[in-house]
């Protein structure tokens, strides 16, 4: 059964906890970034309003049944880092999709592996989850090797798949199917 609560999980170097109102610097931060504001719900204009409003969202998306966002945080410090989900759009056929970003400054240390290696095998230890699908843009070399390095399969290329910005992109699908 799904669980009512944000799990805290665990798989060093990364945590994966609930954000706090004290993550609004890591999503400032972030909201000058080129891509994250674009694919994601992160405010663009970076204000403190709209950066512990994108916090609250956060804790909202459990609420509302869309799904588990989590903050991605160091295990030592519990400073975080970035963000990582687990979307429930299409639980009623046992498929759930993941996205993740990582701010700038804290990219190629391996926390996106790390989470999402967490997130997965959370997932899949779940009665409803028998798929975990994964979308990267084909230029996105990084992603989709951090998505193969967790065990994730490429199944091939959605055309005009998602809006980014005012573009409509190709994404590759990942999959990772649950050993049942």
């Amino acid at each position: 059964m799904l669980p009512d609560i944000l799990p805290t999980l665990v798989h060093e170097p990364i945590l994966l906890r609930a954000f706090h109102d004290t993550d609004m610097a890591l999503v400032q931060s972030v909201s000058t970034d080129p891509l994250i504001p674009l694919i994601t719900s992160v405010p663009a204009s970076g204000t403190p309003d709209d950066s512990l409003a994108y916090i609250k969202r956060q804790h909202e998306r459990l609420l509302t049944g869309k799904g588990f966002s989590f903050a991605i945080a160091l295990a030592s410090t519990d400073e975080a880092v970035g963000q990582i989900g687990l979307w429930l759009d299409n639980i009623h056929q046992g498929r759930v999709s993941t996205g993740y970003w990582i701010a700038p400054q804290f990219r190629w240390r391996g926390y996106a592996k790390a989470a999402l290696r967490a997130v997965t095998e959370w997932a899949l230890e779940l009665d409803e989850v028998h798929r975990v699908e994964l979308y990267v843009e084909p230029w996105n070399e990084r992603s989709w090797s951090t998505a193969e390095a967790c065990g994730f399969e490429r199944e091939g290329l959605l055309r005009s798949w998602q809006q980014v910005g005012s573009e409509r992109k190709d994404m590759y699908m990942y999959s990772r199917i649950a050993p049942r």
